[in-house]
């Protein structure tokens, strides 16, 4: 598994409605891409209520193969982003581990991230298993995730929630759309 995510910061006075017809309209292409376990087009509103300092567009794909990875960044599907909004900076993780949770089935509202650098010194290994150990799994729970960059020794943790994303997970997004095409082949449990 792979985790990738682009942040798309907008300016103070960005219509997101903008965001959102464009989600409506095109979500749904990524609905069947090959060697996607999901992705999640998630936003940030800055004055929505959720404590956001800015607008937001971040996406968030969790990908089975990493030719179907290869094969967005590559095609169609990125270039209308880097046409839209320029070439984001696209951030890339190692799966560790990912968790379905009694909310599988349902639709998600709303996703948490939170990353943290693995000190030195710490064991990476213990790390993530210490971070496995602590994916939530309450009823409202989607589906969670556990991810390192390498190169930065940074862990991420993500989940999706049917209802309102808990504060307590990290930073919180509303999720427009997911698109799930291979959410069934995303490997439980930890990945090595």
């Amino acid at each position: 598994m792979h985790a990738m995510q682009y942040e798309i910061t907008l300016p103070a006075d960005y219509d997101m409605e903008i965001i959102r017809q464009r989600v409506a309209t095109r979500g749904h292409l990524m609905d069947a891409h090959p060697g996607l376990g999901l992705k999640a087009y998630l936003i940030r509103e800055r004055g929505d209520g959720s404590g956001s300092p800015v607008n937001q567009y971040a996406p968030f794909y969790l990908w089975n193969t990493a030719e179907g990875m290869n094969g967005f960044l590559w095609g169609p599907g990125f270039r209308g982003i880097v046409t839209d909004f320029g070439r984001p900076v696209v951030r890339h993780w190692l799966g560790a581990g990912f968790r379905p949770g009694p909310a599988v089935e349902d639709v998600p509202l709303s996703a948490t991230r939170r990353t943290e650098r693995i000190p030195e010194g710490t064991d990476p290994a213990e790390a993530v298993e210490r971070a496995l150990a602590e994916l939530p799994g309450d009823g409202t729970l989607h589906s969670a995730a556990v991810a390192v960059d390498p190169g930065r020794w940074e862990l991420l943790r993500t989940a999706l929630w049917r209802g309102s994303a808990p504060e307590r997970y990290g930073t919180r997004y509303q999720l427009l759309h997911l698109s799930r095409p291979g959410l069934h082949d995303l490997p439980a449990g930890r990945h090595w």
